[in-house]
């Protein structure tokens, strides 16, 4: 449940904690001083297994603005193009079409999500300009 063996000893001690280890639970909205909220614990970790199963992509709206910050930015962009790539297949090139039609998917900019795949290499535009290809 816990990574930390001293937050999660405290935690099913239920003794007195320590001012670190108060801390750290206070941050937990499912624990209060009478130990874990079983409830909103449940309803924590079901909603965490809706968002890990397949269908997770039907749960949100496409990504209407890409963030300014090319820090922010471009981690999203190559993400997106990643479970792209996984979909649609990196063995053969894309027109781009059908790669603007799968980035729309995610993100309603797709030539900037586009740009920075092919600026950071993960997708090659082919020779005659129509196509791409998944570099990795």
């Amino acid at each position: 449940m816990l990574a930390s063996p001293t937050l999660r000893a405290a935690l099913l001690a239920g003794g007195e904690l320590d001012e670190r280890t108060r801390a750290a639970v206070d941050a937990f909205d499912w624990v209060d001083e009478h130990g874990p909220d079983q409830k909103l614990l449940g309803a924590t970790a079901r909603d965490l297994q809706v968002l890990q199963a397949p269908a997770a992509v039907l749960e949100f709206d496409r990504i209407a603005r890409m963030p300014a910050s090319d820090a922010e930015r471009v981690p999203l962009s190559l993400r997106i193009v990643e479970v792209v790539g996984d979909r649609l297949g990196r063995a053969r090139p894309v027109t781009e079409p059908v790669l603007n039609a799968a980035i729309a998917m995610f993100a309603e900019d797709v030539a900037v999500v586009r740009r920075d795949a092919v600026d950071h290499g993960m997708l090659e535009r082919t020779e005659d300009g129509a196509s791409y290809r998944f570099a990795r």
